[in-house]
């Protein structure tokens, strides 16, 4: 019975547009998750929040969205949405038990209040490379999840590669 319940693990994968959480799929689905296991792998792809302007942007000129554009932006956004889980889903097709989850907020605080709430065993996810400058701006949503969550946290970051360039 203990063996039984080892092999119910809840992966939980972070996917965006970016090749490198596609890569980090691909490496759980090879190393992680198995055929005919009982693993749950849940897909999570976070909607980054709309940008918002300001009538006081420092130029003088406020930007007003009428509700088209607003509904626009939001249809765009769910499709890229709908597009990367499709594409996450195709590399799961040998898989039975796959959970796709499109939420909106901070990818940061997204992730890690979903690995809390879907009760995840494991957190995986790519990581951009981005070097100690970028990173120092930007952030990192893989760095600000492994210190913020409770579960192991895998980062498989995606090798350079070596195409012969002249």
């Amino acid at each position: 019975m203990a063996d039984m319940a080892e092999n119910q693990r809840r992966i939980m994968v972070a996917v965006d547009e970016g090749e490198e959480s596609m890569y980090a799929l691909s490496w759980c689905l090879k190393n992680l998750c198995f055929q005919n296991s009982k693993d749950t792998l849940i897909l999570l792809y976070v909607k980054p929040p709309r940008a918002v302007y300001s009538a006081f942007d420092g130029t003088g000129m406020g930007y007003m969205f009428s509700s088209e554009i607003t509904a626009t932006m939001e249809r765009y956004s769910q499709q890229v949405a709908d597009c990367v889980i499709e594409k996450a889903k195709k590399l799961c097709d040998n898989l039975e038990n796959v959970e796709t989850r499109v939420e909106n907020g901070d990818p940061r605080d997204v992730i890690c209040q979903m690995v809390q709430k879907l009760g995840a065993d494991v957190l995986v996810m790519g990581s951009h490379g981005y070097g100690l400058i970028k990173r120092a701006f930007l952030g990192s949503v893989s760095n600000h999840c492994a210190q913020n969550v409770k579960c192991p946290v895998l980062i498989v970051k995606k090798p350079k590669s070596t195409g012969g360039d002249i």
